[in-house]
């Protein structure tokens, strides 16, 4: 579909000269920007281009996808019966982004990966469930200590002062000859050792929270589930308008 200047356009707009219910107050002559929740896409759109290019995310993914060995995150799991696990390069670029922005808990991480294009996009709009996600960090426990720490590093060699909330200045690498090689940090400086702290103190801190948050809620309860008389629509428009009539 063209716009009135004959470009191509992602979004079909019915013509409407009347003005949405409600936008509009009566001799109000500002005109506002259309805005229309239910307009659909003309054509599938591209996650990938609503997340900006310098974006973090894209440090974090690029960095597991070429730099960093997970053959042995990869090679701890063997045929079994049930479904397929979520693939563990995603579910590391998960956790190691929403750590380092400071997401701790997994049913938070859950939770973005519905509604934060970030997360949709690290998970290519896959939605690990609050478990998967607390399980495959305890699982791989000490190899995301050791990942986090190179990730951290890497991005801090590449220019970055920052990643996230984690300070990164001052900590320097020295890389092995092979850049898919495990990295050797040589003789840690106190930089790198503050590094490896900080991950160890997020890392114990995302455990406490997901414990803390399965006593508070229950471990098969998320904490944010509406009741199930206002799951739908209709329902929940009912209630709303008898409680409005209430006040």
């Amino acid at each position: 579909m063209k716009n009135d200047s004959g470009d191509e356009t992602l979004f079909e707009v019915a013509d409407d000269d009347d003005p949405p219910v409600g936008r509009v107050a009566a001799g109000r002559s500002k005109v506002f920007r259309r805005y229309d929740p239910g307009q659909s896409f003309l054509m599938p759109p591209s996650l990938d281009d609503w997340l900006p290019q310098e974006h973090t995310a894209r440090f974090i993914a690029e960095v597991v996808d070429g730099l960093l060995d997970l053959s042995a995150v990869y090679d701890s799991y063997v045929e079994a019966s049930g479904g397929p696990p979520y693939d563990p390069s995603m579910m590391l670029k998960l956790l190691l982004y929403a750590y380092s922005t400071g997401v701790t808990s997994s049913r938070e991480m859950e939770r973005r990966c519905h509604i934060d294009v970030a997360f949709r996009w690290l998970a290519a709009n896959s939605a690990p469930d609050y478990r998967s996600i607390a399980r495959f960090r305890r699982r791989h426990l000490a190899a995301l200590d050791d990942l986090f720490t190179q990730v951290l590093v890497l991005c801090s060699e590449a220019g970055l002062v920052t990643l996230g909330r984690v300070a990164l200045d001052g900590t320097k690498l020295r890389a092995s000859a092979s850049r898919r090689k495990a990295m050797s940090y040589g003789r840690p400086g106190p930089r790198i050792e503050q590094l490896q702290v900080e991950v160890a103190a997020i890392l114990a801190d995302a455990e406490a929270t997901d414990l803390a948050e399965d006593e508070e809620f229950g471990e098969d309860k998320r904490g944010d589930e509406v009741p199930p008389e206002l799951a739908r629509r209709e329902s929940r428009l009912a209630k709303l308008r008898a409680a409005k009539e209430a006040i």
